[in-house]
C-alpha cells in the first residue's frame, strides 16, 4: 500500500501543483501583500482544499452536483468570486503601500476560493478516483488517500506562497509591483477560462 500511496502523491503533484485559481491567487496575494500578511489566506486555502478532498472522498460532491441546477449555480458563484479576486490582485497597492493600511487577505477569502475552485475538484477527483489502492483495503486505505492528498495540497500551496513571497521582496518598486499584480491577475483570469467557457 505504501507504494500505491507514493504513486498517488506523484500523480497528484503535477495536477494539483499546476497554475490554477487557488495557486495563482496565493502567489499573487503573497506578492502583493507579503508573506506574513498572507498566512491567514494561505491557511484558508489549505483547509478549504482539504475540505474538497473530503467532499470528493465521501461522495458529497457527486451527490450535490447531481441535483438539478446545482452545477450551473455553483459554476456562476465560483466564477463571480474568482473574477472579484482577479480584480483585487490587479488593483491592490504595492507591498510597501499595503503595509500602510490596505486590508490583508482573509482566512475566509482563501477558504471560499478553495471550496469554489473548479480545478481542485477536477484534479483531486481525477487522482482520487484513479488511484490504485485495492478495494479490499477498505476505510484505512481511503483515509490514507485523503491524508496523502491533504499533504500534497499543503506542500503545493506552501510552495506557491513562497514563490509569491520571493517576488514580493523584489517588488518594492511600485511600477514593478503593479506589473506583477497585473500579470498574476491575467494568469488567474486565463486559468478561469475553462470555467467561464465551459
Amino acid at each position: 500500500m505504501v507504494g500505491d500511496l507514493a504513486l498517488l502523491a506523484l500523480a497528484a503533484l503535477p495536477l494539483m501543483g499546476s497554475p490554477g485559481p487557488a495557486t495563482l491567487s496565493l502567489a499573487g496575494m503573497a506578492a502583493a501583500h507579503g508573506v506574513s500578511n498572507t498566512l491567514r489566506y494561505a491557511a484558508g486555502i489549505n483547509i478549504g482544499t482539504i475540505a474538497v478532498v473530503l467532499l470528493i472522498a465521501t461522495g458529497v460532491t457527486a451527490m450535490v452536483l447531481g441535483l438539478p441546477g446545482m452545477k450551473v449555480a455553483i459554476t456562476v458563484l465560483a466564477a463571480v468570486y474568482m473574477l472579484y479576486l482577479t480584480w483585487h490582485i490587479a488593483t491592490v497597492p504595492p507591498v510597501a503601500a499595503a503595509e500602510q493600511g490596505s486590508p490583508r487577505p482573509s482566512f475566509l477569502g482563501g477558504f471560499v476560493l478553495a471550496i469554489a475552485n473548479p480545478k481542485a475538484y477536477a484534479a483531486i477527483g481525477a487522482v482520487y478516483a484513479g488511484s490504485l489502492i485495492e478495494p479490499g483495503q477498505g476505510v484505512g486505505a481511503a483515509i490514507a488517500k485523503v491524508l496523502v492528498l491533504a499533504l500534497v495540497a499543503i506542500v503545493v500551496n506552501t510552495t506557491w506562497l513562497a514563490f509569491g513571497a520571493a517576488i514580493a521582496k523584489v517588488l518594492r518598486d511600485p511600477r514593478q509591483a503593479r506589473i506583477a499584480n497585473v500579470v498574476f491577475a491575467s494568469l488567474l483570469l486565463v486559468s478561469l477560462a475553462p470555467l467561464l467557457l465551459g
